[in-house]
Parts: structure tokens; sequence; C-alpha cells
């Protein structure tokens, strides 16, 4: 079952619009992959996230194999938002990459106090 923002969400960008982003890693912003994008996607009203969307197969494929992750649209530079568009400002978080599942995803951060 798909998960996430990726039908929710209140916009999208085309990938070949969002090249500055990649690599995440390298990103000066506040970055949430993994166990953390999906608690704070969970947590955002679709309309406040904008999503990356694929413009090709292969870019579908680069998309769809991406570690979940949410970027913070306000902790982006300016330069780097300015790039994407203007309207991104409007937004509080770009998903890049989705989930499937319809089960709960445990990590070890949980067990911690076990």
């Amino acid at each position: 079952m798909l998960k996430g923002h990726f039908s929710s969400a209140g916009a999208s960008i085309e990938y070949g619009d969002a090249k500055c982003l990649f690599p995440v890693g390298e990103l000066d912003a506040t970055v949430l992959q993994y166990r953390d994008a999906q608690l704070a996607l969970d947590g955002a009203d679709g309309a406040s996230v904008i999503v990356i969307a694929p413009t090709s197969l292969a870019t579908s494929y680069h998309l769809t194999q991406h570690t979940l992750t949410a970027i913070h649209v306000e902790s982006l530079p300016r330069a780097v938002r300015r790039e994407i568009d203007a309207a991104i400002d409007a937004f509080e978080l770009i998903q890049v990459g989705k989930w499937n599942s319809d089960s709960r995803n445990h990590s070890l951060a949980e067990f911690a106090d076990a």
C-alpha cells in the first residue's frame, strides 16, 4: 500500500528542476532520512509537503530506490530555494522517495529503554 504524501502532496517538483537537491547528503540543510523522515512526514499535513516527481523511467526508478527523505524547506539556503522555485517557500517539507508498506516500521531506537 502506498504511504506518505506522494498522492496527497500540495504540489510536486519535476526531478530535473530539483537536481540542485542531489545528492541530499551534501545539502546544507536539515535532512531527515529513514525512520526520522517517516515520522516527520506522518506528522505533516499533505498540503504542506511538496514531492519530487519523476520525469522518465530512469528518474522514476532512481526515486523509488532512493531512501525516504524529508528536507525542511526553511533550512535550505536561499540560493537553492531560488534555483528550484520561489513558490517552494509555501511548503514545510520536501519529500524525496516513497515507502510502501502497511506494517509498522520498527527500529532499534524503540527498544533503548527496554
